[in-house]
């Protein structure tokens, strides 16, 4: 995955600085040496101003526990590129958590680069009582090019697949006063040789696309993508390919919960699986941390393991999402597309 990295430095009352550092998700620990280290952004960087609803009823939880079990489980298959046998088991341990829920598929074969490649993004789906989807998203491949290496994806695909499993069961045989949740397992999110526009995001380039055509895409409210958010040192990014006004609904729900000190201290340009509905106008916030161990040394290498991530920041990520919907069911009206 490609990330153009655009750095906020501190804002003055009449003057500011921006950098720009450009990251490739398909760097490996030596060529991330070269780049230059990321530079924080002021945590009170401003924020689109939004009509919030009152701040009420008892705080979302999540067995965060639970969700890193699934994370050891998930990674214990090996390696999941697209096309291979751990990916179609991933798949299948994905459905079978999903057993007896509403469960959609968007199935496709991908031409790459590299051949042709069974594409399968998984979409569970609960109903809400008012008009409208919410959709959490995470892919569930890991990268192609490291296919033959121990990568196993720790942080990058497993814990956020993880996650989507925990909140189905935070959700699950219960009455959504708010929006329908779709949770969304994407695939082939990873480039097979070196990220582009073509060679990347199959999965959800294809499902917009989809969506679009069949009128989903005009009942999405909101689409809230999750990805590499276990790191232990958790630092979740404000990305400007977002729209504005969601990720402000973010930064709202980690502060009401306490958590708002692992949100935005940096404010970074990212490429991910939202690009594609954004392109639709759809509202999407991309809810990562990017730089994973330091420098971000741990990031497409094979020392990308569960020792590096914590129940803990799957908690603050997870319930601070799920606080993210508690706020945007509030909303009336939401902002306009």
């Amino acid at each position: 995955m490609i990330f153009i990295r655009i750095v906020s430095l501190p804002i003055l009352l009449l003057s500011f600085a921006v950098t720009f550092v450009s990251c490739d998700h398909d760097k490996d620990a030596s060529q991330m040496a070269a780049q230059a280290p990321a530079t924080a952004a002021p945590t009170d960087a401003p924020l689109p101003k939004l009509s919030l609803p009152a701040d009420s009823g008892p705080p979302p939880a999540i067995d965060s526990a639970r969700a890193m079990q699934y994370v050891k489980e998930i990674v214990a298959f090996g390696p999941r590129p697209i096309g291979s046998a751990n990916h179609k088991k991933v798949e299948d341990y994905i459905l079978a958590h999903l057993k007896g829920d509403e469960v959609a598929f968007d199935a496709f074969t991908a031409d790459t680069v590299e051949g042709r490649f069974p594409v399968r993004n998984i979409i569970a789906k609960y109903p809400g009582t008012k008009d409208g989807i919410i959709v959490i998203a995470s892919h569930y491949d890991t990268n192609y090019p490291l296919r033959d290496t121990t990568f196993v994806g720790a942080n990058d695909g497993a814990s956020t697949s993880a996650l989507l499993l925990e909140f189905a069961n935070q959700i699950r045989g219960k009455k959504l006063d708010g929006y329908s949740i779709w949770l969304l397992w994407t695939d082939a999110e990873e480039a097979v040789k070196e990220w582009s526009d073509s060679d990347s995001l199959y999965g959800t380039r294809h499902l917009a696309t989809q969506w679009q055509q069949d009128g989903t895409a005009k009942k999405i409210k909101a689409f809230l993508l999750t990805d590499m958010i276990g790191d232990a040192d958790l630092d979740i990014d404000r990305d400007s390919n977002s729209t504005p006004w969601l990720e402000s609904v973010v930064y709202e729900a980690a502060t009401r919960l306490g958590y708002q000190s692992h949100f935005f201290a940096r404010v970074n340009a990212l490429s991910d699986d939202h690009l594609p509905f954004m392109k639709l106008g759809i509202p999407s916030a991309d809810i990562i941390d990017i730089d994973y161990g330091y420098n971000n040394v741990f990031h497409h290498t094979p020392q990308d393991t569960v020792d590096k991530l914590s129940p803990k920041s799957l908690e603050i990520a997870g319930c601070t999402v799920l606080e993210a919907v508690n706020i945007l069911d509030k909303m009336d009206p939401l902002p306009p597309k």
